[in-house]
């Protein structure tokens, strides 16, 4: 199913939603189909991003009430997500909570920091820049409220 096909799905039930725009993106990681599926499982209700992408890309942040779509690595559409909350701030000052409602690995701070150390890192390395402990992130919550199933 591509988003637009989802998204039509969704506002024929919601139409109140009909005039929203929506963003269409798959997870960042080494495994972005298995974040998708826990995010339609209900047990991935968060995400984080580095922040110098936003502001090397130029891009917004998210807000509270935003649609994404979330597509798996084949270009299908999985499901779709309204933010609730986002909150900037410096890598060591995610919590623990975040890193649970993240729903990777064992739900633990330290897994959820050496993971996305490691991915912070390689993904700055792209656009010459470097991790830092200090580096802000955009954690990001969200409601999984349609499902392509």
């Amino acid at each position: 199913m591509t988003d637009k096909e989802l998204w039509t799905a969704y506002i024929q039930k919601y139409p109140c939603y009909k005039n929203e725009h929506y963003e269409s993106w798959c997870y960042g990681s080494d495994t972005p189909d298995l974040l998708a599926e826990l995010t339609v499982s209900g047990m991935k209700t968060a995400t984080a991003s580095a922040f110098p992408f936003f502001e090397y890309e130029k891009c917004e942040l998210p807000k509270a009430g935003e649609h994404s779509i979330i597509m798996n690595t084949e270009g299908s559409a999985v499901c779709i997500v309204k933010t609730v909350k986002v909150t900037v701030l410096p890598f060591m000052q995610v919590s623990e909570e975040h890193a649970y409602k993240e729903g990777e690995g064992d739900r633990s701070l330290h897994y959820w920091r050496t993971v996305h150390a490691k991915v912070f890192s390689d993904e700055l390395a792209e656009i010459n820049m470097r991790f830092s402990e200090n580096m802000l992130v955009v954690c990001e919550e969200f409601q999984m409220v349609f499902s392509a199933k």
